[in-house]
């Protein structure tokens, strides 16, 4: 059924909409570029659980609602994609680069998002509990109403992060960097 050693499923195998997966992906990284017949990927409420999609451009990508649990996004290009309310349970974002992503009402419980770029995401009424969060950048991104609770937040750095109304009960901060300027 196209799965890789891991458990992970292959974007060749997997269609979305009556496409390959792999093709929107492909056609979509053309999009990212600016090239001859890119077009953006549509994946908003597609089922994409346990895909592998470590390294993927997926900039500008819509994948709202998207069911994304146990999927691997590991070194993904995520910028200003719309994830919004997707779920992200248990998914390896490590690495990836999520610059101004929006990831509002999303549930990214036990994900592991270590030294991710997230500058200016929004996490808005995100939840976050038991993530795994180390050496993430949180730079002026919005946390607002963000449920962190159990979360390792060692070495990541929110500065000049919107954290008004967060939930931090039990949430590892020993070494996180938090300033306000």
């Amino acid at each position: 059924m196209g799965l890789l050693g891991s458990g992970l499923r292959k974007p060749k195998s997997l269609r979305v909409g009556g496409k390959r997966l792999s093709e929107i992906l492909e056609a979509h990284e053309r999009f990212a570029r600016a090239a001859a017949g890119g077009v953006r990927a549509e994946l908003a409420g597609a089922d994409l659980s346990r895909v592998d999609l470590a390294g993927a451009v997926l900039t500008h990508a819509n994948l709202a609602g998207a069911r994304m649990e146990g999927c691997c996004l590991r070194e993904a290009k995520l910028g200003s994609a719309d994830l919004s309310g997707a779920s992200l349970r248990k998914a390896d974002l490590r690495t990836c680069d999520a610059t101004g992503a929006n990831f509002a009402g999303s549930d990214l419980s036990e994900a592991d998002l270590s030294g991710a770029e997230l500058f200016r995401a929004d996490f808005s009424g995100a939840r976050l509990c038991r993530a795994l969060v180390r050496a993430a950048n949180f730079r002026q991104a919005i946390l607002r109403n963000c449920d962190l609770t159990g979360a390792d937040l060692n070495i990541a750095s929110l500065r000049q992060t919107d954290l008004e109304g967060a939930k931090l009960e039990g949430a590892d901060t020993a070494t996180t960097i938090i300033r306000k300027v």
